[in-house]
């Protein structure tokens, strides 16, 4: 029994040296995971205005083309109708044609002024445009050097990073399933990942409580599995860590 026990008590603390490890390199890469994945979104949102600006503003040059060809299609109205003033018969025919020029006239005047206000839109749109621009190729710049910041990490780390999750694998065969959910449920709840620790100065290596004097003892047997009555956290002699992170080191060449 005391075999299987202190069995046990060593794969726990050799999975925690493992996930702890794994955790330094996760911490390695900070926030820059996170980092990336907003500017890719801001870079999306950007090349989705640049595009909108874009179409915007060959929206406006098409209508300028149109309003062109209107004032062409009147001047050539107009002089039609002018040539036809010169064989009317009567005052109503004239001035029926002099109706006809004088609204062919109104229209090329509104088409003027709308080329005018669609010139000065597509000058305003182009300044935004250019601003625009600007903003994607820094944000590209800046995405891009994170990328590449974050590939360097990801590449010095992945061959430990493999190794590291193959033996947390391995040794998590080697623990009965509800010691290792507990295991798990533990780590989960800690913000340092801590689930299993040994004693500092005679305190809960996690949550630093005072530990009676019978559970040292108890902790030196290695007859059962002992937690913190605080926290919760696994308890083992240290003697467990120095074991682990050699056998660690051995593993993964740390």
């Amino acid at each position: 029994m005391e075999n299987l026990v202190e069995e046990r008590l060593h794969a726990l603390t050799l999975l925690q040296v493992l996930g702890s490890k794994l955790d330094e390199i996760i911490r390695l890469r900070g926030s820059l995971p996170e980092e990336v994945g907003d500017l890719e979104d801001d870079l999306e949102g950007l090349e989705t205005r640049k595009s909108r600006i874009e179409d915007e503003i060959k929206h406006l040059k098409d209508e300028i083309t149109a309003r062109k060809n209107k004032i062409v299609e009147f001047q050539g109205l107009i002089k039609k109708y002018e040539e036809q003033q010169n064989n009317v018969k009567n005052n109503r025919e004239f001035e029926a044609l002099r109706k006809e020029i004088e609204y062919s006239n109104l229209e090329i005047l509104t088409s003027e002024k709308k080329i005018e206000q669609f010139q000065k839109q597509i000058s305003d749109k182009e300044e935004l445009l250019a601003q625009t621009t600007v903003q994607v190729d820094d944000k590209r710049k800046e995405l891009d050097d994170k990328r590449q910041e974050l590939d360097v990490i990801i590449k010095e780390t992945h061959e430990e990073e493999k190794r590291l999750h193959s033996e947390i694998e391995r040794f998590s065969g080697k623990v009965e399933p509800r010691y290792l959910q507990g295991y798990v449920k533990i780590r989960n709840n800690m913000r340092n990942g801590l689930a299993v620790v040994s004693l500092d100065r005679n305190a809960c290596g996690g949550c630093f409580s005072i530990i009676p004097p019978q559970l040292h003892i108890e902790l030196k047997q290695r007859r059962k599995l002992i937690q913190c009555e605080n926290c919760g956290r696994i308890l083992v002699d240290e003697t467990f860590f120095e074991r682990a992170k050699s056998e660690m080191e051995a593993a993964i060449g740390a």
